[in-house]
């Protein structure tokens, strides 16, 4: 990548960096205790009958389901820097770029855990309703599944954050943090996350449980080296991932397009 245009005249060392979101996809997904090899696999709990007591005891045999996590997944980043375009910029080049790639892999991320949400066939219909409805209704859905309401999100975008803001029901008085969180502005006892990943920006509201789905990184690496037949370093980065729906019935949706 060759910086031109600064040549003639005096560098400007702080470049302008772009916007952009912090991820959320730790907040609302299930991460495994370790990973090792390409695979994760997640275990669920054996239903266990609850009988009436009437003298003696069966003992019943344990089973458990096995739900396989593929890390499968892989994004990548990579620039050059000539030496000339180096000394020029006193070093200040490569740092903001790096974090720059390292902001658009987040997104990257969520993006695929949130496409991974969308999936569900669990769905409200939006109709006439408001989002401040949608989300109850969508509680409901989860509610009837007997899904915990601890560790329990709405992630929303832009589209439906307006919705909600021209709702005398939401309260004005709300802050949306550096990941995501809308402080101050639960629905229904469910903490709403604010994401544009989510159905690239189109109204869609996705109402989940931290377990519901399981996310896992086997690689995440960043590294310089001199590139040949070029007076320039090169620097890259890798991420492999992976992500899978666990709990089919924690997840519910509304979409409109």
């Amino acid at each position: 990548m060759a910086v031109t245009n600064f040549i003639p005249s005096i560098w400007e060392a702080r470049l302008l960096a772009k916007f952009h979101e912090r991820s959320i996809t730790d907040l609302i997904t299930t991460a495994p205790t370790k990973v090792e090899g390409n695979k994760i696999i997640f275990n669920h709990v054996s239903d266990v009958s609850i009988n009436a007591y009437e003298g003696t005891v069966n003992f019943e045999d344990l089973t458990t389901s096995k739900v396989e996590l593929p890390l499968d997944h892989k994004n990548y980043w990579a620039f050059k820097v000539d030496d000339v375009d180096a000394v020029q910029s006193a070093g200040e080049l490569i740092d903001p770029h790096v974090q720059e790639a390292g902001y658009g892999l987040q997104e990257a991320t969520d993006k695929y855990v949130l496409d991974e949400a969308l999936k569900t066939e669990n769905e409200v219909t939006k109709d006439e309703l408001k989002a401040y409805d949608i989300i109850v209704k969508c509680n409901t859905v989860l509610n009837k599944k007997k899904v915990p309401k601890a560790d329990r999100f709405a992630v929303i975008n832009a589209e439906v954050l307006e919705e909600l803001n021209l709702d005398a029901r939401f309260t004005a008085n709300y802050t949306i943090l550096e990941n995501g969180i809308i402080e101050g502005g639960d629905i229904n006892g469910t903490k709403l996350i604010f994401s544009e990943e989510l159905n690239e920006g189109n109204y869609a509201i996705v109402a989940l449980h931290k377990s519901a789905i399981g996310y896992g990184k086997q690689l995440e690496e960043t590294e310089a080296m001199r590139l040949q037949n070029s007076f320039a370093d090169g620097v890259r980065g890798l991420q492999v991932d992976g992500v899978k729906t666990l709990r089919p019935d924690a997840i519910v949706k509304c979409t409109q397009a």
